[in-house]
């Protein structure tokens, strides 16, 4: 496996570590606060980020072609980012414990992130150069 440790370094990379970073104080805020629902979004978007995260460090995404990953994973941050707009207000409204305030706080955070991750990625998909190009531009 070759590994891509400049990913790591581009905007998007950091975007992503970020991103996996935030959603899991949520999900230890919400287990603090006993929120199972919320425990389970929670949960469900770290490890697609994690695995979206693996796909670009370890460059499976040149491999598995049969996916444009980048428009994958721009769908993804964007729904998720709507998804933890709703959930995050509603751990705000109806808090009860400290924990399920934070989370919805650092959930909040995490909407932030999304939405940067969506725009870098909206801006560099373009459907009208070559795959090699866009790609090229994906490490930036």
């Amino acid at each position: 496996m070759d590994v891509d440790t400049a990913f790591l370094k581009s905007r998007r990379g950091i975007l992503k570590a970020a991103e996996m970073v935030t959603l899991f104080v949520a999900f230890v805020c919400f287990a603090v606060g006993s929120r199972s629902k919320y425990i389970a979004a929670t949960v469900l978007e770290f490890l697609i980020t994690t695995l979206l995260l693996l796909l670009y460090l370890l460059k499976l995404n040149k491999r598995l072609t049969f996916f444009f990953w980048p428009l994958v994973d721009l769908f993804n941050s964007v729904f998720a980012a709507v998804y933890f707009i709703v959930l995050s207000v509603m751990a705000l409204a109806t808090y009860t414990v400290t924990g399920t305030l934070v989370g919805g706080i650092v959930g909040l955070m995490a909407v932030v992130l999304l939405c940067m991750d969506s725009y870098t990625l909206f801006k560099n998909i373009t459907f009208n150069r070559p795959r090699s190009e866009a790609q090229s531009q994906d490490n930036e």
